[in-house]
């Protein structure tokens, strides 16, 4: 009987996931292309990949450009990119991205994203504080 249990479980379980699969590939996508359009300062281009209200702050590709490169500089010129989870917090979708910067030092970002007319879209970063090393 708990074989059985167990087994519709994981079965829910893994259907669940793969069905999530494509949302979260062009999630991921987005971020990933937004990222190699910052590296080849394409300001424009990575521009595109922002909110309407995101655009509405920054107004301009150029405008978005500085406050990437005076604010996010590890994900400006990252050295390597890795795609964590997705969750959901208070009905918003966010994708956990690990960026090691040219340094070596290690990042983690929360990028909040939303599904636009024009497909998904970053609608937020958050750099996260640095977990210190407890005694």
């Amino acid at each position: 009987m708990r074989s059985i249990v167990l087994g519709l479980v994981l079965a829910c379980h893994f259907g669940i996931a793969h069905a999530d699969e494509p949302r979260n590939m062009a999630i991921e996508g987005v971020i990933q292309d937004q990222i190699t359009a910052l590296k080849a300062d394409d300001f424009v281009t990575a521009f595109t990949f922002a909110s309407p209200n995101i655009k509405g702050i920054f107004g301009t590709p150029e405008n978005f450009g500085a406050m990437v490169t005076q604010g996010y500089p590890m994900v400006h010129r990252p050295d390597a990119v890795q795609m964590l989870e997705l969750r959901t917090v208070a009905g918003n979708l966010w994708q956990r991205v690990m960026v090691t910067d040219q340094s070596g030092r290690t990042h983690l970002l929360d990028y909040m994203m939303i599904e636009t007319p024009d497909g998904w879209q970053i609608n937020a970063v958050q750099l996260l504080p640095e977990v210190g090393v407890g005694a």
